[in-house]
């Protein structure tokens, strides 16, 4: 990896391109060489309508921090058995642009804008097999119910 990458909204519009191609409308782009790195930061573009599972970083715990870049998601806290706990609009240049979250805490994010880009900050090395522990209670990813589990937890959004 080069010594300096610069994150430019060219970027974004890459990034972007390349989430209306994935069939889970998001896309990644990594700052890091590897995944044995540490720590792992990257983008995370989110076209509007992803779902994201509910998940949490238990084993081995890790922390994420989120910084919106451009447009505006809202990250949802769940308790252990899928009950909303926290909503946090997060907004590029808005009060909330980001947020910290601790290890082992449920949570999930959803584009509220056309587009969201988040720049993101976890802990390595990526392990697939132990990186995410995924909710019970919610819909895997391409399950026919996901589409209304985002629909209800964006329906609670305040006014």
């Amino acid at each position: 990896m080069p010594d300096i990458q610069l994150i430019t909204r060219t970027l974004f519009e890459e990034v972007r391109k390349q989430a209306e191609q994935s069939p889970r409308r998001r896309m990644n782009h990594n700052f890091h060489a590897s995944m044995e790195d540490n720590p792992h930061p990257f983008l995370n573009v989110l076209l509007k309508g992803t779902y994201c599972r509910p998940h949490r970083h238990l084993d081995p715990p890790k922390a994420e921090s989120w910084v919106l870049l451009s447009g505006a998601a809202l990250l949802l806290i769940f308790d252990d058995a899928g009950t909303v706990t926290g909503r946090y609009r997060l907004e590029a240049g808005g009060e909330v642009c980001g947020i910290d979250v601790a290890p082992g805490v449920w949570h999930t994010v959803c584009a509220l804008t056309e587009w969201a880009v988040i720049y993101e900050v976890k802990p390595g090395p990526w392990a697939p097999a132990t990186d995410k522990a995924f909710a019970e209670w919610a819909p895997e990813e391409g399950d026919p119910r996901a589409p209304e589990f985002l629909e209800r937890w964006l329906g609670q959004l305040p006014a």
